[in-house]
This record gives structure tokens, C-alpha cells and sequence, in this order.
């Protein structure tokens, strides 16, 4: 059974950083692609950076240039690591792995930036 959960989440002042992990069991990550989503209230789920298979990686321009996502293979893990944070970051955020034509979610990590 496959399982994806994030953590990392927390409150942060605006300009600070976070590390977000999705650490997976049941599947072996680097076979798959990856990507970090994030969900505000009342707003959709939108992409946050997704990683491939094949190690290609691509940002929402809202976050190009403060975010990196990167996985660690060994450690079945991938990262977002987030700098220069502002308010408008704030949201659920969410991992999910591509196996086929099947999505895996996890429960997602709050992060809240404030002003």
C-alpha cells in the first residue's frame, strides 16, 4: 500500500525560509514524477514545482526563483525548500506522486507566513 506524507510545514515571518519533506512508502519515488501543490482557502489546488522521473524540474512563477524541489532517492524523500516567503505562500501544502495514470496525495502541511 502506498502512503505519501508531508511534513515541514509551520509559521514562518515573511522572508524566512521552510523545508517541506514527503517521505513515501510502497513506492519507489525516483521511478516516478513528483510535485509540490498548494491550496489557500477558498482558492483551487495549484502547482507548486513538480520534479520528473528524469530529474526535470519546473516552478510556478510565483515561487521561480525562491523555491527548489529535489529529492533524495536513498531516502525515498522529496524536498521543497522555500526561501523568501511571503504572505500569500500561505497554504496547504500538498505532495503527489504519478504512478501511471494514478495520483498519490498525502494530507498535506500547513504553512502559514506572516506579515
Amino acid at each position: 500500500q502506498v502512503q505519501v506524507v508531508e511534513s515541514g510545514g509551520g509559521l514562518v515571518q515573511a522572508g524566512g525560509s521552510l523545508r517541506l519533506s514527503c517521505v513515501a512508502s510502497g513506492i519507489v519515488l525516483g521511478l516516478h514524477n513528483m510535485g509540490w501543490y498548494r491550496q489557500a482557502p477558498g482558492k483551487q489546488r495549484e502547482l507548486v514545482a513538480e520534479i520528473s522521473s528524469g530529474g526535470s524540474t519546473n516552478y510556478a512563477e510565483s515561487v521561480k526563483g525562491r523555491t527548489t524541489i529535489s529529492r533524495d532517492n536513498a531516502k525515498n524523500t522529496m524536498y521543497l525548500q522555500m526561501n523568501s516567503l511571503k504572505p500569500e505562500d500561505t497554504a496547504e501544502y500538498y505532495c503527489r506522486v504519478v504512478e501511471g495514470g494514478r495520483s498519490y496525495w498525502g494530507q498535506g502541511t500547513q504553512v502559514t507566513v506572516s506579515s
